[in-house]
């Protein structure tokens, strides 16, 4: 086999690495692949954490022991990401998207693969230091965030439906009270999640954390831990607050008629 260059070597271990976000790769894996030394491996390795770094391209960690190793995560709260979510915020005050009942039009926003990624990889941020075994949405609008918060803590992402589907199997079936006070139900395949793990509850809106409380109460149904719980979006003072402990990227004031509104990033992603 030909030898191969440093800068070869750097562009395939950053498609490895960035392509597989919070998954640990060995020294070894990159060795047998390029047949070169644990020790030029660990040069790259500390060239990639400095440029990165500098760049604000996300965090490489080298993890020790037995099964350590190196890994990426793609966000540094306090980065680039602020412009990246006070951008969004803008495009969600413009008066245009406000619909009657109070509520306000940002599926186009959840459609658009950069904004999910980016939001995603906010997401998965806030829970790196907290152990996750999946991530649990709603159908349906909350899914393309999820999915992507889930590809950024390298876990699978679990779906709770509104009805049971003969495909999925038995089935556990829950209802909850609503934010805006109805009665709801909620079904989850008695396949899809072990008893004893932890979850990550993500959605796209937060008017009372009613559907969220639903998936607490559906959790301890599986003896699951909740491991926490944010949202794209939340009312800033809700009226009702049916949840506790919840994180959301940005954060709406109410929409009254006739009146202006704001919405604004969460101080934790400041």
């Amino acid at each position: 086999m030909e030898k191969i260059k440093r800068n070869e070597r750097l562009a395939v271990m950053t498609q490895v690495l960035t392509a597989a976000p919070n998954r640990i790769f060995t020294l070894g894996y990159f060795c047998d692949m390029f047949n070169t030394a644990k020790s030029t491996v660990s040069e790259d390795v500390a060239l990639l954490e400095d440029t990165m770094k500098k760049f604000h391209l996300g965090r490489l960690e080298t993890v020790t022991g037995a099964a350590g190793g190196v890994r990426y995560r793609p966000v540094q709260v306090g980065g680039p990401q602020r412009p990246f979510v006070e951008g969004i915020c803008r495009k969600l005050m413009d008066p245009s998207r406000v619909l009657p009942g109070g509520y306000l039009y940002f599926s186009d926003i959840l459609a658009d693969p950069e904004y999910v990624s980016g939001m995603g990889k906010l997401i998965a941020t806030a829970y790196y230091g907290t152990p996750v075994d999946f991530v649990l949405t709603m159908e349906t609008k909350g899914i393309p965030v999820a999915l992507m918060a889930a590809q950024a803590l390298n876990v699978p992402l679990i779906i709770a439906r509104r009805t049971t589907k003969v495909y999925e199997g038995s089935a556990v079936n829950i209802s909850y009270v609503s934010g805006n006070g109805s009665i709801e139900t909620m079904s989850l395949s008695r396949r899809a999640v072990k008893e004893g793990s932890r979850a990550l509850i993500v959605d796209d809106f937060m008017r009372g954390g009613g559907t969220a409380g639903g998936m607490v109460a559906l959790m301890k149904e599986f003896n699951v831990t909740v491991a926490g719980i944010c949202f794209v979006l939340g009312l800033e003072n809700p009226t009702a607050h049916m949840i506790e402990g919840e994180k959301c990227l940005m954060l709406l004031s109410d929409i009254k008629p006739g009146e202006s509104y704001t919405v604004r990033p969460a101080d934790w992603v400041l």
